[in-house]
């Protein structure tokens, strides 16, 4: 036997708290809470009150101040805590609390629950541009951004299309990505934007535009982004003009904020469905390098995947470090002509005087990791605060497991869901 509490609430329809339904108020605290709590609200179809009113569904009578029961089921470690923000909630009505000896409690993890929509994850009132103007002007308003899609619009505020870090480099022939070209040189980032100048935002963006409704359900967007492969939707209002931008992160934001922690509803004896762990959904065709490989090695390895990393680990396996293409940059910062012959590797030109260089001098161990064991939930909420496209996965040991991906995340969260 479980030992879990039940609260009771007695109140009215017209019971109100700044306004809204008592019930609704209470359902909302509840849920705020983020506990292994159940709530349920039932209408009566008869009651009478304290003050003698008599409360009744008959027509002939013209109270309808029907009676509201609020049932409330939780742990009894979690009812002081609940019960200290409850009562203050209800100004007309009656609170009890008993006793309960439960058999079992069992949970289904939902992860994106259905009462959300977009307008509850999206990015409000995001930046745009108008087709007309430079492509310059697109790369400058992205690299001041967290984000790598930019939204272009016609003189109505209506998305014609996105221009994404993929377009500048495709079509407007922008040399590196967009976190690098901010690292560079200041001559060399006028010679590209001046590049990007020569062209129109609408020459370079891609279309057809896929739009997601602001009130369309948030498990539809992701839907929609899964499907056709897209990292961010703009979303619409019921003009059709831009009113916000929704992004994976968005998302996982959105998620963190109404999960609980399913690792302390388990370590209260509740049983949880549906919860997938790290292990799951890991990557494990990722490279891996010892730290004496060199520098040319690494580069076409990096150039090679599409995680573009790469783990520098010993030879039990241990992740010592991770290497990228920022990294590569950082390491040849004071040579600006060893910069650019490493991105010029990257791109597969033969150029020769890095062999001399080993892995172990070039990659960073100031590591974020998690543990295969982890939940999916808890690699979000670590993805989602440290703001990481890609966490490296390791055993107990400490042994180079895989990677996870945003992506990834987002196709076994909605899988769970569906």
């Amino acid at each position: 036997m479980l030992p879990y509490k039940a609260i009771e609430i007695f109140t009215s329809e017209l019971a109100r708290r700044q306004g809204k339904p008592v019930a609704e108020s209470v359902i909302q605290y509840v849920r705020g809470l983020k506990i292994a709590a159940r709530c349920i609200v039932t209408k009566g179809i008869a009651g009478c009150y304290e003050s003698g009113e008599v409360a009744t569904g008959r027509m002939e009578i013209l109270s309808y101040n029907l009676p509201i029961r609020i049932y409330i089921v939780l742990p009894a470690a979690e009812a002081e805590r609940a019960l200290a923000g409850l009562d203050p909630l209800v100004g007309d009505g009656i609170v009890a609390l008993h006793d309960l000896q439960v058999i079992s409690h069992r949970a289904r993890n939902a992860f994106f629950p259905r009462q959300l929509r977009v307008r509850d994850a999206m990015t409000a009132n995001p930046r745009s541009i108008a087709a007309a103007s430079p492509l310059s002007e697109a790369a400058r308003m992205l690299l001041s951004s967290i984000f790598t899609g930019l939204p272009v619009v016609d003189d109505l505020g209506r998305p014609l299309g996105v221009i994404t870090q993929g377009d500048l480099m495709r079509k407007g022939r922008m040399p590196l990505r967009l976190g690098l070209l901010a690292e560079s040189d200041q001559d060399r980032l006028a010679a590209v934007l001046a590049q990007l100048g020569q062209r129109r935002a609408d020459e370079a963006m891609t279309t057809p535009v896929i739009t997601i409704g602001v009130d369309q359900p948030l498990t539809e967007a992701v839907e929609l982004m899964l499907e056709r492969q897209v990292k961010r939707l703009p979303v619409v209002d019921a003009d059709g003009r831009l009113t916000g931008m929704l992004s994976r992160l968005d998302i996982f934001r959105a998620v963190m904020r109404e999960a609980p922690d399913w690792s302390t509803f388990q370590a209260q004896n509740i049983q949880v469905t549906h919860l997938k762990s790290v292990a799951d959904i890991l990557r494990r065709d990722t490279h891996a390098v010892a730290p004496d490989t060199p520098l040319d090695e690494v580069i076409r390895v990096i150039g090679s995947n599409d995680i573009q990393r790469v783990a520098v680990v010993d030879g039990q396996g241990k992740l010592l470090g991770l290497i990228s293409d920022r990294d590569l940059l950082h390491y040849f910062k004071e040579d600006p002509s060893g910069i650019w012959s490493m991105l010029a590797k990257i791109k597969g030109a033969p150029e020769g005087g890095l062999g001399n260089v080993q892995a172990a001098a070039v990659m960073r161990t100031d590591l974020i990791t998690i543990k295969e064991s982890h939940t999916v939930e808890e690699a979000i909420a670590l993805m989602t605060n440290k703001a990481l496209k890609r966490l490296p996965v390791v055993d107990d040991d400490g042994r180079f497991k895989g990677m996870i991906s945003r992506d990834s995340l987002l196709r076994t969260g909605y899988g769970a869901a569906a």
